[in-house]
C-alpha cells in the first residue's frame, strides 16, 4: 500500500504525466518517511484528488511521481460532523485522530461547561491549528481522498443554532433510543443529505442545561450501548455505526 502526501494547491486540470511537491511536504517524504525513488507513493489535495505513481525524483525539497492513476472521489453525502468538547490531556485530540482515520468530515471543537480544558482567544487559535495538524496528519495516514475540515471553536449557543439546520445527535448514556435505533433516511425535518453531527461531552458528560437547550433546538439524545465511553472513544464509536449505516463499511 502506498503512502499518501498532500499538496493543498494540486487542481485536476495540472495533472499531466507527472506530479511534484515541494517545501516541508517534500522533505518529509524523503527525510522521515525514506521515500525513495522506485516506491510507489500517492499525492492529494485533500479535496477528492489522489494521483497514484512511481517516484522519479526524491530530493530534500522535491518529490515527483509520474502519474500512473488518477482518482477523483465526490466528496461524501451526508457529511459526518463530530462536535468534541474540550477535554483534559490529550483525549479530546485522540478523538480527533481517531475520527479523522474512521472517516469523519469535519469536527469542531467544544467548549462545555463540563469542559476542564478551556481555550481563551490565544489557546483556541493555537488549539484548532493543533487539531487540525493532526487531522491532516491522519488523513494522509488513512489515505483518505478529503481531508478533515477543523472548524473554530463553539458555544452551546452556536451548536443550538447548527441544530436548526442538521441532524444534530448528542452521545448521552442514559438516552432511551439507541444510536441504531434512528432512521437515516426518513427524517421528516431534514433532508436526508443534511449533515450528521455527533456531539460528545467532557469528562463529565453532557451538562443537563446543555442536553435541554440544544434538544429544544431540534437535537436527540442518543446512546452507543450499555457500557460509558470515554470522551475520546465516544466520536469514534459513532462514526463508526454511521459508517456501517450509511453502507460506507
Amino acid at each position: 500500500m502506498s503512502s499518501l502526501y498532500l499538496s493543498d494547491d494540486l487542481e485536476p486540470e495540472a495533472v499531466a504525466d507527472s506530479v511534484t511537491i515541494t517545501g516541508a511536504e517534500a522533505r518529509h517524504a524523503v527525510t522521515v518517511g525514506r521515500t525513495r525513488v522506485g516506491e510507489t507513493i500517492s499525492i492529494g489535495n485533500g479535496r477528492g484528488l489522489i494521483v497514484t505513481g512511481t517516484v522519479t525524483t526524491a530530493a530534500p525539497g522535491e518529490l515527483t511521481i509520474a502519474a500512473d492513476r488518477i482518482q477523483r472521489v465526490d466528496a461524501a453525502s451526508p457529511r459526518l460532523v463530530l462536535v468534541q468538547a474540550l477535554a483534559k490531556g490529550d483525549r479530546d485530540e485522540l478523538a480527533v485522530q481517531a475520527a479523522t482515520e474512521l472517516g469523519v468530515d469535519a469536527v469542531i471543537p467544544w467548549s462545555a461547561s463540563r469542559s476542564i480544558s478551556r481555550w481563551d482567544a490565544a489557546k483556541a487559535v493555537k488549539g484548532r491549528d493543533r487539531w487540525a495538524t493532526i487531522a491532516r496528519e491522519a488523513t494522509k495516514q488513512s489515505i483518505r481522498p478529503w481531508a478533515t475540515e477543523v472548524l473554530d471553536l463553539a458555544s452551546t449557543k452556536q451548536l443550538a443554532v447548527l441544530a436548526g439546520s442538521t441532524r444534530m445527535l448528542l452521545l448521552e448514556p442514559t438516552a432511551t433510543l439507541a444510536l441504531t435505533e434512528i432512521d437515516l433516511e426518513t427524517e421528516e425535518q431534514h433532508p436526508a443529505a443534511a449533515d450528521i453531527v455527533i456531539v460528545v461531552g467532557p469528562e463529565g458528560g453532557i451538562a443537563p442545561a446543555e442536553l435541554d437547550a440544544l434538544g429544544a433546538a431540534g437535537a436527540r439524545a442518543v446512546r452507543l450501548g450499555a457500557s460509558v465511553l470515554r470522551t475520546s472513544t465516544a466520536g469514534p464509536a459513532a462514526i463508526a455505526v454511521l459508517n456501517a449505516r450509511l453502507g460506507r463499511w
